[in-house]
This record gives C-alpha cells, structure tokens and sequence, in this order.
C-alpha cells in the first residue's frame, strides 16, 4: 500500500517525537531512535521536515529497486558519524545511571549500551552495519579505561568507526504486521526505559547521586576545551532562553536563573564531596600538588592491584577501582564557583 505524503506530514506534525510517521513509513528503527530521544532533543525531529518527500519515496519503492542497492556500499555520512557518537554516549550515560551497581559493569554493561546505541543510529533508513565488528570495537576499547565515566567518549569513538567501516545496505525481509512491529518495539523500549525507571523510582536518593555525579563528570570533559565547555553549559540554560523569547516576561528571568543556579549548585556540590573523598582515599592533604598525588596514586595502585593480591580478589578490585576514580576526579581541573555564569 503506497504512503502518502500528507498523512507522514501529519504524523510527523501530531507525533513526530514519539517517532508516529516512521512508524506509519515501515521505518521501526527509525521510529524506536525518535521514542528513546524524543526526536533526537527536538532538534532531529524540526531537521526531518526537508527530509519526508524522500522518506515517503524510499517507502514506496518497489522491492526490485530495493534488492538493487544490495551489495553495494552506502556512501559515507558525517551526519550519520555524528549520530552514532551522540546517541552511543546518550546510551552509556543512561547506563552509568541506572545499571553502574552491576559487577563487572565496565567490562560488560557500558560498552554493551554504548554498542546497541551505535548500531541503532546505523539500522536507521535502508542502511546497517555490522553487529559484531561493531560490538566487539566496543568491548575491546572498554578495559583499556576500566572504572572511568569517560570511558563512554572513547568507546562510542571506536564502535562508530567500525560501524562505518561495515556499513551496508539492508537485504530485504518480508513485511510484518503491526502487531509484531509495536510488539517488538515495546521490548526494546522497555528495556531501555526499564533499567532507569526502576532505579528512579525505588531508589530515588542513589539515582540523584549518580545523574549529579554522571553531569558533572560529562561537564568534566570538556574542561580543557573552555570554547566547547560553554557551548555545552549554553545547552542547559536553553529551556530558559527559549521560554524568555516565547513569553518575554522579565520577571521570569530572576526566578529562572536561580533555578538553573540550583542545578548547577547541585552538581557542583557533588564534584566538591567526590573531591573530598579523592583525598581521603589517596591520603594527600588537600593542598597536594599534581605530582605528589600522582606518586601517591602509583604507590596504591601497586599494592591494591588485583594481580598482586589473589588470597582477596574482591577486595582487592575494591579498593583499585576507588584508587582510579579518586585519582581520576583530581586530575580534573577544578571549575571556579559561579563561573557558569
């Protein structure tokens, strides 16, 4: 049945960021990405509009012409590069949050969530890549900054690279119905939502803890590249520039600010406490320099090295992995107080 053009333009208008009009175009990748980043921030979704004519075209092209682009290689796509990036970081932070109390989450967990998020962006439209190649990058790429948040940047890096490097054109599959479709887009929505939603909701006090500390350490990487950092903190006080646009109300403006203050108090109260505690695990005074900590930092790691103490494995692990994210949250140059402003 031919798709028409008006009705992918009204989905788009009525749902768009819940992903209705790929949905309505056979595009379930496509329409599972929109349901997990309502529409890629927004931002995706107002892109689309230029792109729906050639959507409702690709939907409505023969299967003779489909199984043509079949062993071919798709040109390459920044865009679609970019994507990957994002959306595999996207993943690995939601994982951070919601599943980092799992043993052996850095080795399994992370890269497997960064992995799936960059193989969603490359299933999307008549492209895929490779799973394999592009899971094992990922898993390969993980030990090497095993008990790092910033692991997620360097493991998105190398699955979307392998995933370009084995991109491919789909092969065609006979057509379902929408039962099985919504069925099988409701598991994979569920497994990414459920994760979260349970550690929200039953424990909400940890959860904050670990979205504060997860914020900050995002913020933290952009700590060398000031031009970048404010570009990313500018995206947090968009919500605020838009609504003063839309309503022009001044008085907002002063009640706005001290909201978003707060959010950032609240993160960057966090960075202090984990500060705190680096010194503490370290046992340098606060006014340590670089070098003695970094020396400090040697010394532990050779004594609490899982290698070296095999008669207490488990505690052993402990300790090295507090050593490493201690060691970590100091040698991030610490932000002045207000200097978001």
């Amino acid at each position: 049945m031919a798709k028409g053009l008006l009705v992918t333009y009204a989905l788009w208008a009525v749902g768009g960021p819940a992903g209705l009009h790929h949905l309505y175009l056979g595009r379930d990748t496509h329409a599972l990405l929109w349901m997990l980043t309502l529409g890629g921030g927004g931002l995706g979704w107002l892109w689309e509009f230029w792109k729906l004519p050639s959507f409702v075209a690709q939907a409505n092209r023969p299967q003779r012409q489909r199984q043509s682009s079949v062993g071919r290689t798709p040109p390459l796509s920044f865009i679609r590069f970019v994507a990957q990036v994002t959306v595999g970081i996207y993943f690995g932070l939601v994982a951070l949050i919601s599943l980092s109390f799992m043993a052996n989450f850095y080795i399994v967990g992370l890269p497997l969530a960064v992995g799936l998020g960059v193989l969603l962006v490359a299933a999307v439209g008549n492209q895929t890549s490779d799973f394999k190649n592009t899971l094992g990058a990922a898993f390969l790429i993980s030990p090497i900054f095993y008990g790092r948040p910033i692991a997620i940047l360097p493991i998105s890096l190398a699955a979307s690279i392998t995933a370009q490097k084995h991109r491919r054109y789909k092969t065609s599959v006979g057509s379902e119905t929408l039962s099985v479709r919504l069925y099988r887009l409701g598991l994979a929505y569920l497994a990414f939502t459920g994760p979260l939603a349970y550690s929200t909701f039953c424990n909400t006090a940890a959860t904050l803890s670990y979205v504060a500390e997860t914020l900050g350490s995002f913020l933290s990487w952009f700590s060398f590249f000031p031009l970048l950092g404010r570009i990313i903190e500018s995206v947090f006080l968009l919500p605020y520039r838009i609504w003063r646009l839309l309503v022009g109300d001044p008085g907002f403006s002063n009640n706005s600010f001290r909201e978003w203050e707060k959010l950032y108090e609240f993160v960057n109260s966090f960075q202090d406490e984990k500060r705190q505690l680096a010194y503490q695990v370290l046992s340098v005074s606060e006014g340590a320099t670089n070098e003695e900590i970094h020396r400090r930092y040697r010394e532990l790691v050779k004594i609490w090295h899982p290698d070296h103490n095999r008669h207490q494995t488990e505690e052993a692990q402990r300790h090295f992995l507090e050593i490493q994210a201690a060691y970590e949250a100091l040698s991030q140059p610490r932000k002045p107080k207000g200097s978001w402003r």
